[in-house]
């Protein structure tokens, strides 16, 4: 039975991250020698991509099921994008695995709702945005995946160099297959996690760059104000990969956040 490829480097606490879609672990790269100083990090390749290819995963319990196996018994949890949805449910279904969580560039629900809806959302991206990415994904996935490190990057101060980085990334490992780009798009495109927010007990820091275009910083905004035990840090000129654009302030805050002694009591 194929399990998820992570790889494990450095000593002390482990500290578990969690890419995004289409990406895989290596995209940490620039994080990986300063925070192993600090921290076991474990760095896991999602269902279907990096070099966890083998592996299918339907929706987000799958993607979560697949992850256990692996885990740390007690871990901080950092989830971008996509993981951090990931990061959310695992939170939330195995709190007894989960220390602190760190969400970046993340969001309880990726797509906004019809203007009527009894629940309105409009923090996110239209729906036609991710239907159609899931439509060319089967054409030529290649091109799907750059336009979507590209979407991700659009306002932030050095998009150029934050691209190119996700590109280099992205050929450091076999390109996820068509299928399994399109059954992750369906899980940022399904999941609304809003309603199950009260549950999440753990000390939530989120990191959001302030021209975040695919999770708009007024998501980050809402999450600080429903979860129980959250803080927020805005980077200043990041868009939607603010460690590869703002890597010293994004490991500075990661250290501080998880350093500390937090106090969830009051």
């Amino acid at each position: 039975m194929s399990t998820i490829h992570q790889d494990i480097i450095g000593k002390g606490q482990p500290l578990v991250l969690i890419h995004g879609w289409g990406m895989h672990g290596g995209v940490w790269q620039p994080l990986v020698k300063k925070l192993s100083q600090s921290f076991e990090l474990h760095i896991v390749d999602l269902p279907g991509m990096g070099l966890s290819h083998d592996m299918a995963a339907e929706n987000l319990d799958d993607m979560v099921a697949a992850l256990l196996p692996v885990l740390p018994q007690r871990a901080n949890v950092l989830g971008w994008s996509l993981g951090g949805l990931v990061a959310q449910r695992l939170a939330m279904q195995h709190p007894a695995l989960v220390e602190k969580l760190v969400l970046v560039g993340s969001t309880p629900r990726f797509v906004n709702t019809a203007p009527d809806d009894p629940q309105p959302w409009q923090y996110g991206m239209a729906a036609a945005v991710f239907q159609k990415f899931a439509q060319q994904v089967g054409a030529d996935y290649a091109a799907t995946l750059i336009k979507f490190l590209t979407l991700q990057c659009m306002g932030a101060n050095d998009a150029r160099s934050t691209i190119k980085q996700l590109r280099q990334a992205l050929a450091g490992r076999p390109v996820p297959s068509p299928l399994a780009l399109e059954s992750a798009l369906n899980v940022l495109l399904q999941n609304d996690l809003r309603s199950d927010l009260p549950g999440l007990q753990q000390p939530v820091l989120l990191i959001h760059g302030d021209r975040d275009t695919l999770a708009p910083v007024q998501a980050a905004n809402w999450l600080v104000q429903h979860l129980p035990h959250a803080r927020l840090r805005v980077i200043s000129g990041a868009g939607h990969a603010p460690f590869l654009s703002h890597t010293a302030q994004f490991i500075e805050s990661v250290r501080d956040f998880l350093e500390s002694v937090t106090d969830i009591s009051q």
